[in-house]
């Protein structure tokens, strides 16, 4: 069997939050795993979508970032900046 060639192999401390809601448009089932990897960023899991994305304050501000990053509608993605303000 041939050696694995790893790029990095890390382990590192994180903080997950687990939220759901309901807003006007969706429910949305998340985990918001916070780690000194991603500069200051979060890692934002959308588990009923199956859908990821890195997030911080910059990528909220992004145009069209959060609806294509999770498949949303404008409404709906409206809905989850709105929360993701509050928590990144």
């Amino acid at each position: 069997m041939e050696e694995r060639f790893f790029l990095y192999n890390d382990i590192v401390d994180s903080k997950t939050r687990f939220v759901s809601f309901m807003g006007e448009k969706s429910r949305f089932d998340l985990a918001v795993v916070a780690t000194d990897r991603f500069y200051g960023k979060k890692l934002v899991l959308d588990m009923q979508s199956n859908r990821f994305a890195i997030i911080g304050h910059d990528d909220l501000e992004e145009e069209g970032y959060i609806e294509y990053a999770f498949q949303l509608s404008d409404e709906e993605a409206d809905e989850l900046r709105s929360f993701l303000y509050e928590v990144v």
